[in-house]
């Protein structure tokens, strides 16, 4: 069994790591990157929710993992619905065309 210190600390390293990343991508590449990430997090949802029925399933009285469970599915739901929002926004930035312009 994996110890939870060694848990805690591939997070924090993975955090500090991820900081880094996203700190250097220059602004021009932040839509299509946060595109990519929605089909991750989408990949994230489709995870929680099959830990989550292992969890549901299983009825060992791990109230605990069925928590985290529905609070990660919760979360990565939150973070797609965002982050299509989000770039949404963004490309109606480059579209030219005004509500009230014609073009012929």
């Amino acid at each position: 069994m994996i110890h939870p210190l060694i848990l805690l600390a591939v997070f924090v390293i993975a955090t500090i790591v991820g900081y880094f990343i996203i700190k250097t991508v220059p602004s021009l590449l932040h839509t299509p990157l946060m595109s990519g990430m929605n089909a991750l997090s989408g990949v994230t949802i489709v995870g929680a929710l099959s830990a989550t029925g292992v969890a549901l399933l299983m009825r060992n009285h791990l109230f605990v993992s069925q928590l985290f469970g529905t609070i990660a599915i919760i979360l990565a739901t939150i973070n797609v619905v965002g982050g299509f929002g989000i770039t949404h926004r963004m490309l109606q930035m480059f579209n030219k065309k005004k509500k009230g312009d014609k073009q012929s």
